[in-house]
């Protein structure tokens, strides 16, 4: 007889355990897209100010990392003195702890010409940014503050440069 109740109370508690997982894994999600985008990038470990002000909406697919940042126009900011970098209306990726990946929508400017990064890893105190041949690490206090598109930065809002991007 205690066989069969212990299956009955493991017949019953066990679907009461997975609904009760399934519930809280759910709010996690749902708390982590109610957020702006600037915390939830914070919430990747990444500094808000990786991206700039103006950001008009963003998704994110919470199981694959994927994600897209909308802007009403492209801008363009100095970096360090020496680099431009640039956000297209449409910056997307995937997103996980401390890693940016296949970005498409972000460009530097090195040499003369337009480079697009693919990728940002968090380095401790400084962010890695990687081209397509190279990289360049800068300190994540360059990126606490987001600049504002539009307000003291080179805003060209969708009119080509042409500049080519490689």
């Amino acid at each position: 007889m205690s066989s069969h109740s212990g299956l009955l109370v493991l017949f019953y508690i066990f679907p009461l355990l997975i609904i009760s997982c399934c519930a809280y894994s759910w709010e996690a999600k749902e708390e982590k897209i109610n957020q702006s985008v600037y915390e939830t990038l914070q919430w990747y470990g990444f500094p808000g100010g990786l991206l700039p002000e103006g950001v008009t909406g963003y998704n994110l697919n919470t199981v694959t990392g994927e994600f897209s940042a909308y802007f009403n126009g492209t801008c363009i900011f100095e970096l360090a003195n020496s680099y431009l970098l640039k956000y297209e209306t449409i910056v997307s990726g995937e997103i996980s702890k401390g890693q940016l990946r296949t970005l498409r929508g972000v460009s530097v400017k090195a040499v003369g010409f337009w480079f697009r990064i693919k990728e940002v890893r968090r380095d401790g105190d400084c962010l890695v940014f990687f081209v397509s041949f190279s990289s360049a690490k800068f300190p994540v206090d360059d990126f606490v503050d987001s600049l504002k598109c539009g307000s003291g930065c080179n805003c060209i809002n969708g009119v080509s440069t042409g500049d080519h991007v490689i």
